[in-house]
């Protein structure tokens, strides 16, 4: 396994999440478990490589906060499923745990069928034992938690969340070297360039055509500090992001990427009224995509539209890295609840597309920000 830089990992605690000596932290991953299908040569590497980032995660954050607790679960097999009871008592305390169980919500949001009323309740109860709970969140699981009720919840008490899902040490030395002053100028630029666009339109020479609505949506800022109370974001940093309004996309989005490797062969995803309606192609992950979308409707929903300003950013196999290299952009699939959308779903998938060109439509002007991969702002 590559050389761990642990000067890096006390960055995590000192520059991206602010900790103190008085807070508590609480890092977590999961370990391969059966719930997942055969892990090639190279995936099962680094899966297995993921535990030790994490210890040595925790470790460079003893001295630096009042308490580091570390946990792992077996891998629940997709992103933005739930966590397991025991990480939720790890992160919001064993009371706190047993009176969300006790009023019947724990075991509706792990099934992720929960109105918003129960979760506004399950959040008052958070924030009634908000003592319990830790003050920040290092998640280094390989299925995301960003889009997860477990980290909503968390933040909405004050807490801070970096989430790390697909990590690898050598994004130690690349994306997360990143000068993070023009990080923030470059990324506030950008969200600031598609602020008053009522429509978003993206192109690519591979054939990927899709328009979407962005309307009064906020768009979103990643930039990596995570110092305020409630603060989140992925690190790697370096993207503005935003859900595009329901029942509005429409198009076809042409994938030449898988989160963790190169297509064989092209994967298109005809998009109608703001969902995708079919998957063509012969290739395995077209496969696999037609069985989730089967499982759940609303897990075909265009939850997402992100944009790539990390300008260290550049390894096109990892999505968590894939999605920040400046000049991207990318599309999810699934649950946006989180940032601003109205889908919750047991997924939220991001793809990205190479060398796009991002069209902002504001009445009948249009401006284009990407062009060919090249960021105009």
């Amino acid at each position: 396994m590559q050389a761990i830089d642990t000067v890096a990992l006390k960055n995590i605690y000192r520059v991206n999440l602010g900790v103190t000596r008085r807070e508590r932290v609480l890092v977590f991953t999961d370990k391969v478990s059966g719930k997942e299908g055969r892990l090639s040569p190279g995936e099962l590497e680094r899966r297995t490589g993921l535990p030790g980032i994490a210890r040595a995660a925790a470790a460079a954050g003893r001295g630096l906060a009042k308490e580091v607790i570390y946990k792992e679960y077996a891998a629940a097999g997709g992103p933005a499923i739930e966590p397991p009871k025991a990480l939720w008592a790890a992160a919001f305390g064993r009371k706190c745990t047993a009176a969300l169980l006790s009023a019947g919500l724990l075991d509706r949001i792990l099934k992720k069928k929960i109105s918003e009323d129960d979760i506004g309740r399950a959040g008052q109860i958070v924030k009634k034992h908000a003592k319990d709970a830790v003050d920040a969140v290092i998640a280094l699981s390989n299925y995301s938690t960003t889009h997860t009720i477990f980290r909503k919840l968390l933040t909405g008490a004050g807490a801070r969340y970096a989430s790390m899902p697909l990590f690898d040490a050598g994004m130690l030395d690349g994306p997360m070297n990143v000068d993070y002053k023009e990080l923030k100028k470059l990324t506030l630029a950008v969200a600031k360039a598609i602020k008053g666009a009522g429509w978003i339109e993206i192109t690519s020479k591979n054939g990927t055509k899709i328009l979407f609505e962005k309307g009064r949506r906020r768009a979103r800022q990643d930039n990596g500090d995570y110092r305020k109370p409630g603060a989140a974001g992925n690190l790697p940093a370096g993207e503005v992001y935003f859900a595009p309004i329901e029942g509005t996309a429409r198009g076809r989005l042409v994938l030449e990427w898988a989160p963790t490797r190169k297509l064989k062969s092209p994967v298109t995803l005809i998009v109608k009224n703001g969902l995708v309606t079919e998957v063509q192609g012969r290739e395995p992950f077209a496969e696999e995509l037609r069985k989730r979308l089967a499982s759940c409707p609303l897990c075909a929903n265009i939850a997402e539209l992100g944009i790539g300003t990390n300008a260290m950013a550049g390894r096109p196999d990892n999505i968590l890295e894939s999605e920040k290299i400046l000049g991207t952009v990318h599309v999810a699939l699934g649950d946006n609840h989180g940032f601003g959308g109205r889908v919750r779903a047991p997924f939220h998938q991001d793809f990205v597309f190479f060398s796009p060109t991002l069209t902002a439509i504001d009445g009948g002007k249009k401006t284009v920000i990407i062009r060919r991969g090249k960021n105009l702002v």
